[in-house]
Parts: C-alpha cells; sequence; structure tokens
C-alpha cells in the first residue's frame, strides 16, 4: 500500500526517490509581508469560513497528539486560537503567529475563556525564539502550504521538538492523481489568496524537512487534507 493510501503507517523508506531531495515543492513563490497582508484581510471571516469546513482535522490532529499532563506544546501557525481551548487545561500550550490581527483574536479568545495555560507571542516560524528540545508536541495546522518556505519552518518545529517528540502536520498537499496535480498547480497562485498554495508536495517536502512519518491520514470533507504524524528520533 502506497504512502498516500495509508491511513494510519507510513514507511518512510516509500518517500524517497531520485529527486525528492532536491525537487521544486511548488510553482508558487511567496514572501512573508503577502502572507501577513493575506491573513490581516481574513481574520475577521476566518472561524466563519475555514473554521467548521476543518474543524474535524483538528480534532483528529488532537487525538494524534495523545497529550499527557504537563506535556509542552507549541503550535506553529495559532491564528485566531480557534484550537486553543480544544486543549487539556493540564498541558501548557504556546502559539505562535506572525499576524498581529489573528493574534489579536486569539487572545480575545483566551482570555474570554480564562486560558491559564495558553500563551501567545508574535513570531515568524522560520525564527523560532526557542531553545532546541523544548517541547514535547510541535504542531502546525493549516500552515505548511502557506509560509514563504516550509522546509525551513518544519526544521524550526524540528529543532525546538525534544528528542521522542511528536511533530505534527495538518495540511493540504497536491494530489497524487497526475491530473489532479496539474490542475492544483495551475490554480496554486490563485488559491494562495485565501490562504494556501494548493500544489505543496508531501515527499519532497518530507524528504527535504527531514521528517519520517510514522502515519499520513486523510482528513475533512472532502478528504483533500493530511494529517501527517513524526516522531523525532
Amino acid at each position: 500500500m502506497s504512502l498516500f493510501e495509508s491511513p494510519r503507517r507510513a514507511d518512510s523508506d516509500e518517500i524517497i526517490g531520485s529527486d525528492v531531495a532536491t525537487r521544486a515543492l511548488s510553482v508558487t513563490a511567496v514572501e512573508n509581508d503577502f502572507v501577513a497582508k493575506v491573513y490581516e484581510n481574513i481574520a475577521w471571516a476566518y472561524d466563519y469560513t475555514f473554521g467548521p469546513t476543518l474543524h474535524t482535522g483538528r480534532l483528529q490532529a488532537l487525538e494524534r497528539m495523545g497529550i499527557e499532563p504537563d506535556d509542552r506544546i507549541l503550535e506553529v501557525g495559532v491564528g485566531t486560537g480557534i484550537n486553543v481551548d480544544l486543549y487539556p487545561r493540564n498541558c501548557a500550550v504556546t502559539g505562535i503567529d506572525l499576524s498581529s490581527s489573528m493574534l489579536e483574536k486569539a487572545r480575545e479568545r483566551v482570555a474570554k475563556g480564562g486560558l491559564k495555560n495558553v500563551r501567545l507571542l508574535e513570531m515568524d516560524a522560520v525564527n523560532l525564539t526557542f531553545a532546541d528540545n523544548s517541547f514535547d508536541i510541535v504542531y502546525a495546522p493549516y500552515l505548511i502550504s502557506v509560509v514563504p518556505d516550509p522546509v525551513a519552518v518544519a526544521r524550526e518545529m524540528r529543532r525546538v521538538c525534544r528528542p521522542g517528540g511528536k511533530i505534527i502536520v495538518l495540511n493540504h498537499f497536491r494530489s497524487p492523481n497526475a491530473i489532479m496535480a496539474r490542475l492544483e498547480r495551475m490554480i496554486s497562485p490563485l488559491t494562495l489568496y485565501i490562504g494556501f498554495k494548493s500544489d505543496l508536495d508531501l515527499p519532497g517536502f518530507l524528504a527535504q524537512a527531514e521528517l519520517k512519518p510514522i502515519s499520513i491520514e486523510k482528513v475533512n470533507v472532502p478528504r483533500i487534507w493530511s494529517l501527517v504524524t513524526c516522531i523525532k528520533d
């Protein structure tokens, strides 16, 4: 069974190919200023659009985390804080985001919920200001396909995750179907305006970020989103 068909397990040998470690991940280039502007513009509507439609994937990601008491969790791209009240109160959650408008809404949500275990910081995901091995779980929900350098972000996530900890990526990746992949490449510059590249290559991303998944699952409806769970060596 191939990597993309397996609902639970992923064999790292299956992501190794002749070009995955060097090939371009997307036809679409993006800069931080553009990303920030997009999310500044959609912050007011994010919870009403991407909230309900992508929520099933968020719940499955929480299950895959297997959170234990006192776990330290980093959410990279916390956005409006749509996940913060899903976490158990007996763990410590740090959420970061580049968008001040998104973080403003997240702070309102944290204050309203009285969430004393959550802290929010404005930070660039490609330059995390945390020490190595600072977190038990590092999670990027619906982020990787919009950042300028997804590999650099993933490597930073890996750096701040402790050995044996979990690195979880919830994202849309390019379809393995040739026809769908061609379409996704064509529309990727357009989908960026609503917050994501539609043609990010999963095998190339994993190989270049040096991430070894233990499972890859299709989530949400339609099932075009992937929940990728990795363990740091």
